[in-house]
């Protein structure tokens, strides 16, 4: 699959790339239904981990689906497609180790804001390179919670986090200032749109003020000359979960 050199070349600078019509908004329904479905039909034979919810009272109000590729073929086929795998490669100029699928929404009047945060904290790779494809599911825009990012912020290291609270995104940037947000690009989307972020650039979304649900699809590549921490992650995610749990969140 060849890909226009002005993509990587936007990625490289900014962190971030969209992709429009990346695929059709029939593929994007099917990708829906395959969500409903998922809901309706596997979800209720899953660990309690593969859902959170903004009410756990409420079972309309998930807001992230996770470790979908191993609970469902659909999705562990889709993730492995070379449709992804190649954008991804080519985005990072490595191989690329496919880790994990997630859904994330935002319910209509009740999704909550999405902290800034770079994903490569939660990562805990050396070299920190990693990319998540971001697959726009509806139509959102930033009355419904769109994505915002901070341009070139991926060339400026590690920035310090702290537990933010907020189910299923537990850490947030400490030191997130005005500069920052003068930096955001808020970035609107229809079904089927793409964004390709790296894994180092900062990123956050407003709650959804709106009636309308904001879903997507996050595909998440591990570049194969990163190496991950496995054992100090396995402690961080037993340690959040025990935290959460206890908490009553999940």
């Amino acid at each position: 699959m060849k890909f226009n050199s002005r993509l990587k070349e936007d990625f490289d600078r900014d962190g971030f790339v969209l992709v429009e019509g990346y695929l059709s908004a029939g593929e994007a329904g099917e990708i829906n239904d395959n969500i409903q479905r998922f809901i309706d039909e596997v979800l209720p034979k899953s660990p309690d981990t593969t859902a959170f919810y903004e009410d756990m009272d409420d079972p309309a109000s998930i807001k992230r689906l996770q470790n979908m590729a191993d609970l469902d073929p659909y999705f562990g086929e889709l993730f492995q497609s070379d449709r992804f795998t190649e954008l991804s490669g080519f985005l990072l100029a490595d191989e690329v180790v496919p880790k994990s699928p997630q859904w994330f929404n935002k319910p209509a009047r009740v999704g909550t804001v999405t902290p800034p945060h770079q994903d490569g904290f939660y990562f805990m790779l050396e070299p920190n390179e990693a990319i998540t494809l971001w697959l726009a599911l509806d139509y959102i825009d930033e009355e419904n919670g769109c994505m915002r990012y901070v341009r070139g912020s991926h060339r400026r290291g590690m920035r310090p986090h702290r537990s933010s609270n907020v189910l299923g995104f537990s850490q947030g940037v400490s030191d997130y200032t005005d500069e920052d947000r003068d930096r955001e690009v808020a970035m609107c989307a229809k079904p089927g749109d793409l964004f390709a972020h790296h894994s180092m650039v900062i990123h956050r979304a407003d709650a959804n003020q709106s009636d309308r649900r904001r879903a997507a699809l996050g595909l998440v590549y591990f570049a194969a000359r990163a190496r991950k921490d496995e054992e100090k992650a396995e402690r961080y995610r037993k340690e959040l979960f025990a935290r959460w749990e206890k908490e009553g969140k999940i």
